[in-house]
């Protein structure tokens, strides 16, 4: 019998533990904690991390636009995997630095941590970045980085290696082009960091190019894909800024009216842009940024939005008499409802909280928001009474169909606590009731269904059949969502809640796995409930606990043992090492025994998934009014453009 370490004597536990004296004690120094320890500066080292290099740099260059300085930026995905950044700012100063007279401010600047001119010392008067360690983890995880400065006439130039050491010094190579200013950095990822793939995805770099462009009025960023055999241009640029913005975002939507608001205010050390259009749709977008970065948490600048939006329609529908002197004040919600607004600010000393710059601290500026949209809002509610009054007609009907919704939910705790556990007859739960284990699988149909249950593990794995295509809910309101019995099986099911009631924590799986077959009308059941998801359980895909499941697309037979091959690659890879080989194209689930689907599909030790996440949900949101809204025509160009990225789609 093994013994416990608990029942050991103390000096034997001694013995064990291994020597903590000083030389346990390690000083990492330079560039070392940022390879030693990734994640904490750029998130992780997948797909995310990967981008997140190209998006300091980016930064960098925008910090210089926003000082007005920059007005063009050249990003460019070149053909050997690497990226190449060029602004026309001031470029960084290459004069050597007073604390370091040995080493160039360039070079101080691409390989210490915490080094850069945003700590106020009148370089940067609004910035986006704080820490000063951005294009120096970029140089950190590259294997190559060449930095090249145009200034005082002279063209300067770096290069760096293996995580950030330097190959020489800063060396002029010749005149400045043109007599310009500005930056270039070029750089090409560490695969022995970035383990899961150093390819940049074209799509996710030009959305975050179009998004900085739309937030710098004017500025111009042109974006080449030399990759493709042949270079690939886009170029971004918006006059119209953040209005431009609520435009692209509502082009997938029905506009309840053509005109776009916007009203800007502006302090000593601070200043707001806000853009706005309701459409016929029942969500809200409401996207917040600052110095640039997307508040993704929101902050005191949201708050003050939404807090004087409540106050100006209410006051205004008051007094123009479209509510009664017996009705209540609308609720924020039902105004929101529809509502497209782009909240734009800048300051000179962001307080972000949390790492991720992820939400606004700064108590001055939700005055300011507060100020400015009690005063500019209501001017133009007064110079626009047609629009006004379709802004509060839709707002006074979504508070109609609000209490009819919350009606339809407190029918549905009536009917749970009379009913008992309140769970859906279809639904084959596990005996698990610890979430963590629990795995929840989606399954069209009764017939795969029954081979889900057979292949299953009992203890953690549940099945629930769906009949068939949910509703759509992109096009409904909550209140015709709640009487939809597929929707109700899975609210049911999945436990949280629905919409702004969803509690993650109460959800009874911490795997919701949509298991749908590899054909058309089986893509279009997963997009259906993936935009449930998205729209009334999002914290359930923030949370990481949506999950599609890939089963194979191909088998063949090796000997006695079939092989499995997930998709067209691996068939293609796999015939060209066995060229006589046979294949069988597996679609429908209902046509997989149990054993064949519990070994490709279910298994946790042998199943592929792709989790679903939700890194940019303005991305997000745009793809689910596209795809699931009314503009057929805007649908069919965004598949045409999407059509190379797609996989596993049979038709």
């Amino acid at each position: 019998m093994a013994v416990q370490r608990s029942e050991l004597p103390a000096s034997a536990v001694a013995e064990l533990a291994p020597a903590y004296d000083a030389s346990a004690i390690q000083v990492l120094e330079g560039l070392e904690p940022v390879r030693l320890r990734p994640g904490m500066y750029i998130g992780s080292t997948g797909p995310t991390g990967l981008h997140h290099l190209v998006w300091e740099v980016v930064d960098n260059a925008v910090d210089e636009a926003m000082q007005g300085y920059c007005h063009r930026i050249d990003v460019t995905l070149l053909a050997d995997g690497g990226c190449r950044v060029v602004d026309d700012g001031r470029g960084i100063p290459v004069e050597p630095h007073p604390q370091y007279p040995d080493r160039s401010a360039a070079e101080i600047v691409l390989t210490m941590l915490h080094a850069g001119g945003k700590f106020g010392g009148g370089g940067y008067k609004v910035s986006g970045g704080l820490h000063g360690v951005g294009v120096s983890v970029v140089n950190a995880l590259s294997r190559r980085l060449v930095l090249e400065v145009d200034r005082d006439g002279k063209r300067h130039r770096m290069e760096f290696a293996d995580g950030g050491s330097p190959v020489g010094g800063l060396e002029v190579v010749g005149p400045a082009p043109g007599g310009r200013t500005g930056t270039t950095v070029s750089f090409w990822p560490d695969p022995t960091i970035f383990v899961e793939g150093i390819e940049f995805r074209a799509q996710t770099v030009g959305e975050r190019l179009q998004t900085m462009a739309f937030l710098n009025r004017g500025l111009e960023i042109r974006f080449e894909d030399e990759r493709a055999g042949h270079t690939q241009r886009t170029t971004y640029r918006y006059a119209g800024g953040i209005s431009d913005y609520v435009r692209h975002l509502n082009a997938a939507k029905e506009a309840l009216f053509r005109q776009v608001g916007s009203y800007a205010v502006s302090e000593a050390d601070q200043e707001v842009e806000v853009a706005f259009q309701w459409n016929t749709g029942y969500y809200e977008t409401i996207y917040s940024f600052a110095n640039g970065i997307a508040t993704t948490e929101g902050g005191m600048h949201e708050e003050g939005f939404r807090k004087a939006l409540t106050n100006v329609v209410n006051r205004y529908a008051r007094e123009r008499g479209l509510l009664k002197e017996k009705d209540e004040n609308l609720e924020g919600k039902d105004i929101r409802e529809g509502l497209t607004a782009i909240l734009s600010v800048r300051l000179t000393t962001p307080q972000f909280e949390g790492q991720t710059k992820g939400k606004l601290g700064n108590v001055s500026i939700r005055s300011l928001v507060e100020r400015a949209t009690n005063d500019r809002l209501a001017e133009w509610l007064n110079e626009h009474p047609t629009e006004a009054r379709q802004v509060v007609q839709k707002a006074v009907a979504a508070a109609r169909a609000r209490m009819a919704a919350q009606q339809a939910r407190e029918l549905t705790r009536r009917k749970t606590a009379l009913g008992g556990a309140g769970l859906p007859g279809k639904l084959v739960d596990c005996s698990s009731r610890d979430p963590r284990d629990s795995e929840l699988f989606i399954v069209e149909g009764n017939s795969a269904g029954g081979s889900a249950k057979d292949a299953r593990d009992p203890r953690t794995q549940a099945i629930l059949p769906i009949r068939g295509k949910i509703l759509n809910v992109e096009r409904a309101r909550v209140d015709k969502m709640l009487k939809n019995a597929e929707i109700q099986a899975l609210v049911a099911a999945i436990g949280g809640g629905v919409g702004e009631e969803f509690d993650v924590a109460k959800v009874r799986y911490h795997k919701v796995i949509i298991l749908a077959d590899a054909d058309v009308d089986g893509s279009h059941i997963r997009t259906l409930l993936l935009t449930l998801f998205f729209r009334q359980m999002r914290p359930l895909v923030e949370a990481g606990f949506v999950y599609v499941a890939q089963p194979p697309l191909y088998s063949t037979t090796v000997g006695k043992e079939k092989l499995y091959l997930k998709d067209d690659v691996e068939r293609a890879r796999y015939s060209a090492e066995h060229p006589k080989a046979e294949f069988n194209r597996l679609k429908g689930l209902g046509e997989m025994d149990f054993d064949e689907l519990k070994v490709t599909t279910m298994d946790p030790s042998l199943r592929s998934l792709l989790q679903i996440s939700v890194e940019q949900a303005a991305i997000a949101d745009d793809v689910c009014s596209i795809l699931m809204g009314e503009d057929v025509e805007l649908r069919r160009q965004f598949i045409q453009q999407n059509a190379r990225d797609v996989r596993f789609l049979d038709i």
